[in-house]
């Protein structure tokens, strides 16, 4: 319809306008019904009540007309007889009979003017009726009257007293007879009054019911209006709020069909470009995910800022290395080696990214991945590196049973296991490369210290050894234990290294007296009281038989004893190989 095709402004404009046109269509309805009942009640208190009040005046006019007669002639009948007083009661006799006319006038006339308005309905034919039987009744007292009074008077002047009283019985008989006819017609004119009033009353109720019904249908047509309008303003509402879920539940195949030319069907058309823009980033995420970790893409399009400047962060860096490949890859058919090398990133990956870590790259067997900001806001990266790397040592066994399967060999021809070093430290973040390409990385000392850490696990025979710092970060959330004061190439000063050993409260009985005896033996190796070291790193290898960090520094005691290293040493091991 051409009216769900106006913006949305028009459609709520014609809404107002249309509801405003109703109001005015029922206050005009209601104010004409009212005027016509204002006009009936005018009738009934200006015309027909006061009609009836003279009509109910006259018969008390008549009774004074009577007494100021009685008055005049007893005025005459007495012995001295006071002119004067007796043409004061004249004077009250002839008012009170032009009183009489005044109100049967004044009746007639409101009668008439009641006949005469054709605005109002009334019984016309019965008010003539009533105005011809007042004209009769007045005409009658008067033609009756006016003889007898001039016999009255010429009887009284004569002193003619039972005369007199006779003519006074007529004249009380003739009013009797006026009043009767006046009783009467004030009866009719009652029923007119009540007539009248009982017209006002159902017109009254007939305003109030016919206002009510226009007023409910107002309302009706407004509100199926107004309905039908918005219905096809929510409507489409309704199908991009539907869409937009849609959307939020990353499925951006959802489409909206666009059936307004309003601001929503406009909005309707930029959802749809929008998702078609949703699903092109998704493609690039999905071909370039295979390529780059998800956080990147997922980072570098929300924030592309972050790769073209470059910022310092302070990072947790992975490197994690598969030992034996080597020796292993000899043996193998480049198709054997690719599908066991996918195979182990595969299971490797997971854990990473499962604690919320970014694989930076692949070098060869190797896998760099790092934990921070600006991709992943947590406050605790070095904790999570380390939960994802004993994840990755867990799946070493299972790791192993499968690799033979997927060569078709019954055992490996070299045992692979993992070496694993994280270090956390102040890195360099950004697009680092060439003009022709560039590759989202992190650089920095922690980087390099982890890469190096993941080699010295070939020197202490341990899986996971982490910085310092990373210790610090970590605080008690981990069984940690510490191997000795390092410093690897291209660092001048040693710090302390651990071995990751298990989650918190982790340990077994052998293993707490692994670490145990193992922290004896290191304090007493760094005091030089290497009879003592001995000691309790034999300890510890008796708690767990071949523990790869103990076995070392009884060689390097071994090497002491034969070559001390004097008392500046400061208890450190300095590697001068990468």
């Amino acid at each position: 319809m051409p009216i769900f095709n106006q913006s949305i402004r028009r459609k709520i404009v014609g809404i107002a306008l249309g509801l405003i046109v109703l109001m005015l269509v029922t206050s005009i309805l209601s104010m004409v019904m009212s005027s016509q009942v204002g006009v009936l009640l005018d009738e009934l208190t200006n015309r027909y009540i006061p009609a009836y009040g003279n009509l109910a005046r006259a018969n008390i006019r008549s009774l004074e007309r009577s007494l100021a007669l009685r008055r005049m002639v007893m005025v005459k009948m007495e012995a001295s007889s006071d002119e004067e007083a007796y043409a004061a009661r004249l004077r009250e006799f002839e008012q009170a009979d032009r009183r009489i006319e005044e109100e049967t006038s004044s009746a007639r006339k409101r009668i008439n003017e009641i006949i005469n308005d054709t605005r109002t309905p009334s019984n016309d034919a019965a008010l003539a009726r009533i105005d011809t039987r007042i004209e009769t009744a007045v005409s009658e007292l008067r033609h009756g009257m006016a003889e007898d009074h001039a016999r009255l008077l010429k009887q009284v002047d004569a002193k003619q007293m039972p005369d007199a009283r006779g003519t006074l019985e007529h004249l009380d008989l003739l009013r009797d007879q006026f009043n009767q006819k006046i009783d009467g017609i004030r009866a009719d004119m009652l029923k007119q009054v009540f007539a009248a009033t009982s017209t006002v009353i159902g017109r009254q109720h007939q305003a109030i019911i016919i206002s009510g019904l226009v007023t409910v249908l107002a309302a009706v047509v407004g509100f199926v209006f107004a309905l039908m309008v918005s219905s096809g303003i929510t409507r489409p509402v309704r199908l991009l709020l539907a869409g937009t879920r849609e959307v939020e539940a990353g499925r951006f195949d959802k489409t909206i069909a666009v059936s307004t030319q309003d601001e929503i069907g406009e909005l309707a058309a930029a959802f749809n470009r929008m998702t078609e823009q949703l699903r092109h980033n998704e493609r690039i995420r999905e071909t370039f995910g295979r390529y780059i970790d998800p956080k990147v893409v997922q980072g570098l399009i929300d924030r592309p800022e972050v790769a073209i400047d470059g910022q310092r962060r302070v990072m947790t860096i992975m490197f994690c290395d598969m030992s034996g490949f080597t020796s292993m890859s000899e043996g193998m058919t480049p198709r054997g080696l690719v599908k066991v090398m996918n195979h182990y990133f595969t299971v490797m990956s997971g854990p990473i990214r499962s604690n919320r870590g970014v694989i930076d790259k692949y070098i060869g067997d190797a896998i760099m991945a790092y934990w921070g900001p600006p991709f992943i806001e947590e406050d605790e990266p070095a904790l999570f590196a380390c939960y994802a790397a004993i994840d990755m040592a867990d799946q070493v066994p299972a790791l192993q049973k499968q690799l033979p399967d997927l060569l078709g060999i019954r055992a490996m021809p070299v045992p692979c296991d993992l070496r694993i070093g994280i270090a956390t430290g102040e890195v360099l973040t950004g697009s680092i490369g060439s003009d022709l390409m560039m590759s989202f990385t992190v650089m920095g000392d922690a980087v390099n210290l982890a890469s190096r850490l993941e080699v010295v696990n070939k020197v202490y025979g341990t899986r996971i050894l982490i910085s310092q710092a990373t210790a610090d970060a970590i605080g008690s959330n981990l069984e940690l234990r510490e191997i000795d004061r390092l410093a690897v190439a291209g660092q001048s000063e040693a710090q302390a290294i651990f071995e990751v050993m298990s989650k918190a409260h982790g340990l077994s009985i052998p293993q707490e007296n692994l670490r145990t005896h193992y922290a004896e033996g290191l304090a007493a190796y760094r005091a030089q009281r290497f009879d003592d070291a001995r000691i309790a790193f034999n300890a510890a290898l008796e708690a767990v038989p071949g523990d790869g960090p103990s076995r070392t520094l009884l060689g390097r005691i071994a090497q002491f004893e034969a070559n001390s290293p004097g008392k500046g040493w400061d208890g450190a091991w300095r590697l001068d190989q990468k």
